[in-house]
């Protein structure tokens, strides 16, 4: 169905101007009339369909035509030149901050370019309203006029010269590279020179140049990378001796076990009763939790902080070792400041002997019998070897005693509320056992 001024779809139509609407249509659709003609002047083919005639409601401008259709150049060229020329700062603050809380600024932080449900900062339990400290300060604020496909760019506003910094430092790296290889090679072909008077190239073939060395480095690179992608997959294959996961708790209610990934991230033991299973397998949520683990997030957690604070070198991925080395800097900083305060506290106010520890034997429950005086000193001490030899008891009633006949003991059985011998069930306990069951 051609587009027209009034398409079909928009109603309100007479039924006296719906059939002129399409005597119209065919009229133009055979020739016989004029085409439409759009805002530009350009006549629209009639055998367009409407689906592509009409504008969608985001691009309905009101006219005739078919300029949602067509790629606007210009519209781009304006608004990509307008966000790159002035793109918006992200994270940049303007001036100083406010010495006191200012009405209508964000209750958390005290900047007052936003409200506290738009916060970025982390929230406070007082905040700056009430506290009035550590005030923010506003941020940057750019208003930037974005169209439909620049704000779905996800490369909108992209520096590319940060990339050359980048670039820059790789290039320097691999200038050093050469010159120490080159300095080493100098060395080498003049300590042999001067051992056995060798031509230099000799050496140079004994040596090997550094296109060589990169090429065989390529050469191993890809036996890695094939050997890699083969470990993979022998890793993803479980072994025949190794019991499934999902047969590890055949209980419904147990961990949920994914078989996409072969993943049982909960402990299938966690109501299980038995000691020995839970030691066998925790869980694939077991390993976050053991190990280095935490400590790995820990350090993770201390190069966010430092990159917050404006040191953008502290990096876990990028910078492993540097990072671990101001993490354990950082630590050894925090324990000296915690220790000199903690005796700062101790000269001040005293109480040094309330923090030693009792010995592990006032401490811990044992069984060993030691006598004490009245005044509180240890009488006749008896010490490990004497008490396996002599047999001390290791309570104030007799132990394996069976009187009146009995192999065990009274109260190894009940019945109807009642205790009694369970060699002879009898409920008395002064009873001589008979050796039969009454």
């Amino acid at each position: 169905m051609s587009s027209s001024s009034k398409p079909l779809g928009s109603g309100k139509l007479s039924r006296e101007d719906y059939k002129k609407q399409k005597d119209l249509e065919a009229a133009r659709k055979a020739g016989t009339a004029p085409p439409e003609i759009d805002e530009e002047g350009q006549a629209i083919n009639p055998h367009i369909p409407q689906f592509m005639a009409k504008a969608p409601w985001y691009m309905d401008t009101g006219k005739v035509g078919l300029q949602h259709q067509r790629k606007s150049h210009n519209t781009h060229q304006s608004s990509s030149s307008s966000s790159s020329a002035s793109w918006y700062k992200r994270g940049e603050r303007v001036g100083e901050a406010s010495t006191k809380y200012q009405k209508g600024a964000c209750t958390n932080c005290g900047a007052a370019t936003h409200k506290a449900k738009d916060c970025v900062e982390r929230p406070r339990k007082r905040g700056a309203k009430w506290t009035g400290r550590d005030l923010k300060a506003d941020e940057a604020m750019v208003n930037v006029s974005l169209d439909y496909d620049a704000k779905r760019d996800r490369w909108n506003g992209y520096d590319a010269e940060t990339h050359r910094g980048l670039l820059d430092d790789w290039e320097m790296v691999e200038e050093a590279r050469r010159k120490r290889k080159a300095g080493e090679l100098d060395k080498k072909k003049h300590k042999k020179s001067e051992e056995k008077g060798n031509s230099t190239k000799g050496i140079e073939q004994a040596l090997g140049s550094s296109d060589d060395s990169d090429s065989g480095q390529e050469e191993s690179d890809e036996e890695n990378v094939v050997g890699v992608k083969s470990r993979s997959t022998v890793r993803n294959l479980r072994l025949r001796e190794d019991t499934a996961k999902y047969l590890r708790n055949l209980d419904p209610e147990s961990a949920y076990y994914d078989p996409k990934t072969r993943s049982m991230r909960e402990n299938p033991y966690a109501n299980a009763a038995s000691a020995s299973c839970q030691s066998a397998y925790a869980g694939d949520n077991f390993v976050r939790f053991s190990g280095e683990a935490q400590e790995i997030r820990r350090k993770d957690a201390f190069a966010w902080e430092a990159e917050a604070r404006g040191n953008s070198s502290a990096h876990f991925q990028a910078n492993p070792t540097q990072t671990a080395m101001m993490y354990g800097e950082f630590r050894d900083k925090k324990d000296s400041l915690a220790g000199k305060k903690r005796a700062a506290v101790l000269e001040k106010y005293g109480g040094e002997e309330h923090l030693k520890v009792p010995p592990r034997e006032l401490r811990l429950q044992q069984e060993a019998y030691v006598e004490y005086s009245r005044s509180g000193q240890l009488v006749a001490p008896i010490s490990g070897a004497d008490k396996e030899v002599a047999g001390v008891p290791r309570s104030r009633f007799r132990e394996d005693v069976y009187p009146m006949n009995h192999t065990t003991v009274f109260g190894s059985w009940w019945n109807d509320g009642r205790w009694g011998y369970a060699c002879c069930r009898q409920t008395l306990r002064n009873a001589y056992c008979t050796g039969e069951p009454v």
